[in-house]
């Protein structure tokens, strides 16, 4: 039971009933032996600013920012860190000496998922969409020197993402299968609630390895399809778990039980 020291964190997010953080969060602290516990906040959009406020007031340590919110939030904030604001989004949020410092471990949780089955240097990756989620992607795949191009269903979402960051090029969805790629993402939301995938199976390159970022379902139709097409494929669930992975060791400055986080997503779902 929380005590008058333990330390709260949590998660911002709308809606709240799919997030499997505070399992993992939860299950990390208790095995480092943290007094801490880590809750989930359902907070709308015109909610925002008040739940920013009131995190402040309530002492709240860190702050884990998901869906819909990791672009609005910076506005609320009293700092925001190189690397979040040139993504320009923040999905982690420190309270230090006072401030609300924003940053953002998403595209290392990408590197992270994408490294399990890859060398990224001087490979060629395709991420769909073109909202924080790619952003976040497409800046950890330039950092590891890949060579990025974006789709999107609106080109000129994509080709602004690419001008601000510097991908190589842009086109539409449509484009896939005339674009040769070693490394595909899907950041879009096109399989979270439906058996849909944002690509034909078709354009699928079988050599080329294909991560969801969507978690839930684990198995979406598009990792099925690769695995069909013989594409080695990665699930969303090792990007959550990498950048819960980031923001855990940034809080608490000690080594994350990967294994015990894994575990507790995997738990979840069973």
């Amino acid at each position: 039971m929380p005590g008058p020291k333990t330390a709260i964190c949590g998660i911002v997010l709308h809606p709240a009933g799919h997030t499997r953080s505070p399992a993992m969060h939860n299950a990390a602290f208790r095995a480092l032996g943290i007094d801490a516990v880590y809750q989930a906040f359902d907070v709308a959009p015109e909610q925002l600013a008040d739940a920013i406020a009131g995190a402040r007031l309530r002492g709240i340590r860190q702050l884990a920012v998901s869906l819909p919110h990791k672009e609005a939030v910076i506005q609320h904030l009293d700092e925001v860190d190189e690397t979040a604001r040139a993504i320009g989004a923040v999905n982690t949020v420190t309270l230090r000496d006072g401030l609300l410092v924003g940053s953002n471990s998403d595209w290392i949780g990408a590197v992270r998922a994408l490294e399990r089955e890859i060398r990224l240097e001087g490979k060629r990756a395709v991420v769909l969409g073109a909202g924080g989620s790619a952003r976040a992607v497409v800046y950890g795949l330039l950092e590891r020197d890949a060579v990025v191009t974006v789709l999107n269903r609106t080109l000129g979402r994509a080709k602004n993402l690419a001008r601000d960051l510097g991908a190589y090029d842009a086109e539409t969805l449509e484009r896939l299968d005339r674009i040769s790629y070693d490394i595909l993402v899907n950041t879009t939301s096109v399989g979270l609630r439906s058996d849909e995938s944002p690509v034909p199976a078709a354009a699928l390159d079988p050599e080329a390895v294909v991560l969801d970022a969507i978690y839930d379902p684990e198995h979406t139709r598009l990792l099925r399809d690769a695995e069909a097409r013989g594409c080695r494929t990665i699930s969303g669930k090792w990007m959550l778990v990498y950048q819960a992975v980031e923001q855990l060791e940034r809080w608490t400055h000690r080594e994350a039980p990967v294994d015990v986080m894994v575990a507790a997503f995997d738990s979840v779902g069973s």
